[in-house]
């Protein structure tokens, strides 16, 4: 989903840049509102455990792989701002160090990942969350936002490539939303087992979600 240099003609990345910088410069001052000194660590280990984790594909079908987004793993214990620049961080970060995704339309991959994957993610989240109780509930809520915001990013995408005259709108709709409703299976699979593990060990880390309160 890391989109490269040169598939995105410039009005569409330009527009994407502009709105990726509003989004990371709200994002932070949200955060800065809201912060608490105690979800810094935590903070640090989601930014190397998302990182790390997106440097392991799992194969999918037919040759293709995919990887764990991590954009609602992020925001459920962080947050949907400072998850956002979670996954904004992890993905500056391969664009400058690993050259993964193309430095012109960073912008369109925060939009794609950090926003929609994450924030939208999240909102997904709560919106489930708050139809289903129990625990039972809290996890279907996490694994149906976790599917839906690769499908959702991934739709985006294919928006961008199709917009650029990269692919036809309608066949990079199809052929990314057919790789990636099968990606999302494998993040909400891993999602949930990770917010699952690390809750049965400290069930404290969720509550402390420093925007939970008015979220």
């Amino acid at each position: 989903m890391h989109i490269p240099d040169g598939l995105l003609i410039v009005p569409v990345w330009a527009v994407c840049d502009a709105a990726a910088a509003g989004a990371v410069i709200l994002s932070a001052r949200q955060c800065q509102q809201h912060f608490e000194e105690k979800t810094v660590p935590l903070t640090g280990i989601m930014c190397a455990f998302v990182f790390a984790a997106q440097m392991i594909n799992f194969p999918v079908a037919a040759g293709t792989s995919g990887h764990l987004l991590g954009g609602v793993l992020s925001a459920v214990f962080l947050g949907p701002w400072l998850g956002s620049l979670v996954i904004s961080l992890v993905l500056f970060a391969q664009c400058f160090l690993f050259q993964d995704g193309g430095v012109a339309v960073l912008g369109a991959n925060i939009i794609n990942m950090a926003v929609i994957g994450t924030g939208l993610g999240y909102l997904i989240f709560k919106l489930c969350s708050s139809q289903f109780s129990g625990k039972t509930g809290y996890f279907a809520s996490i694994a149906i936002a976790s599917w839906l915001s690769v499908v959702l990013a991934s739709g985006a995408c294919a928006l961008e490539l199709g917009f650029s005259g990269t692919y036809p709108t309608l066949l990079a709709l199809k052929a990314m939303l057919a790789v990636h409703a099968l990606i999302g299976i494998g993040e909400a699979i891993i999602t949930t087992f990770v917010v699952s593990a690390v809750l049965a060990l400290r069930p404290d880390l969720a509550a402390s979600r420093p925007l939970e309160a008015s979220s």
